[in-house]
Order: C-alpha cells, then sequence, then structure tokens
C-alpha cells in the first residue's frame, strides 16, 4: 500500500478528467436539438440586455430560471449524479436558484432591465457575451471534442457565468440573487484545478470580478441610470 504522503489531490477524485468531459459530449448527444432552443433563448437575453424593453424584466427571468432548472435536472441529477455523489445536493442547489429568480425576477419583479445600463453594468454584459458565445469555445481550444461543448442553459459553467452578467447588468443589485453562483464557482473551480485543468481559475475571477462590482455598485450607489 502506497504512504498517504504520496497521494495527488486528483487521487481524491470519484472520476477522472477523460470521465468529466465525456459527460458532457454524452449529455449534449441525450439532449440535442434542446441545444438550439437553449442559444435562441440566450440570443434574446442578449438583445434584450442590449434594448432594455419595459418587459425584459420578468421575460429575462423566465429564461434564466428555466436555464438553472433544466441544469438542475438533466445535468445534475440525470448525468454528473453517475460519477461523483455530490452532484445531487448541487442539483438541489440549482433547483434553489432557479426558484430564487422565478420568485424575485418574475413573481415581484425586482429584477428589473429598464433604465440605461452602467458602467460596471457594462462589464456584466462581457461576462454574459462571454459566457454564451465564448466561454463554449474554450474546450475545442483546448483541444477536446466539438461534442463537448459547454453551453448555456446546458452546462453549469456557462450558465452561471451569464448569470453574474445578467445580476451585474440589472438596474439594481440582487444580492440573493448572487450567492449561489458565486459559491457555485468556487466549487467548480476548485474541481477543475484538482483535475489540473488549465482553465481552473476561469469561475473563480469571475465569482470574484462580480461581487467586487457588485460592491462597488452598492456602495458608491452606481444604479442605473435614470
Amino acid at each position: 500500500m502506497p504512504d498517504w504522503w504520496t497521494y495527488q489531490p486528483r487521487d481524491l477524485l470519484m472520476f477522472s478528467p477523460e470521465t468529466y468531459y465525456r459527460l458532457f459530449e454524452l449529455h449534449n448527444a441525450e439532449l440535442w436539438p434542446a441545444q438550439v432552443l437553449a442559444f435562441i433563448g440566450g440570443l434574446a437575453i442578449l438583445a434584450m440586455l442590449v434594448r432594455r424593453p419595459p418587459w425584459a424584466g420578468r421575460t429575462i427571468s423566465t429564461l434564466l430560471a428555466a436555464a438553472w432548472a433544466c441544469v438542475g435536472f438533466a445535468y445534475f441529477f440525470e448525468r454528473y449524479a453517475t460519477i461523483n455523489l455530490a452532484a445531487p445536493y448541487f442539483g438541489w442547489t440549482f433547483l434553489v436558484q432557479a426558484l430564487l429568480i422565478l420568485a424575485g425576477g418574475v413573481l415581484a419583479g425586482r429584477l428589473r432591465f429598464d433604465k440605461p445600463i452602467t458602467a460596471a453594468g457594462k462589464a456584466g454584459f462581457a461576462l454574459f457575451f462571454f459566457g454564451l458565445l465564448v466561454q463554449p469555445l474554450m474546450g475545442p481550444l483546448l483541444v477536446r471534442l466539438w461534442p463537448g461543448l459547454e453551453l448555456f442553459a446546458i452546462a453549469p459553467d456557462p450558465t452561471t457565468m451569464a448569470t453574474l452578467g445578467i445580476l451585474l447588468a440589472a438596474d439594481r443589485i440582487r444580492w440573493e440573487l448572487l450567492v449561489i453562483p458565486v459559491l457555485w464557482c468556487g466549487v467548480t473551480g476548485a474541481t477543475l484545478a484538482t483535475m489540473g485543468a488549465p482553465e481552473a481559475l476561469l469561475m473563480p475571477a469571475a465569482g470574484l470580478l462580480a461581487i467586487l462590482l457588485a460592491a462597488y455598485r452598492s456602495l458608491t450607489g452606481d444604479s442605473a441610470e435614470s
């Protein structure tokens, strides 16, 4: 039996990096063509963040809540649970976030996009754009297979990245909606770091940036301009 000090953090994982990334290939194959609808929904959100019509708040909230619920059910309960015993707990957390968005953004109408976007909000717009259109391409750029693309409303990381952007681009910061996305940034960052993934710092950095920008807006009164 090897000595305990010879183990590395990745030895404690219940799965290999190859198994982890293969999971997204199987996930995409199972859900096709839901990716098309998810991408159309993401583009619709992008357009509403730019044009900011009066009905954007509840519409964006509805699409975002659906995205978190879909990832919670389809990815965590049905897919990730096959290799990670903690996956159901993550799934319930994503469902809680979906309910929070539904309650605050749809029913109460507290997530609004009526006013011109602020300077800090523009950084949020950039995060959403990155999560929707750039982050999915990182896998192929890192020599992974195209069928394993991680997509908004299909996989957790781009969904979380896009959500951080949406929350920062809103008229006011809703801290209660930021907690779970920021926590997931830490969880997924730790998982990727343990696997030795080159993009391990991406999500923690996005979570930290979101906290700093949200705090800046709250402390300086940098809410959306009238």
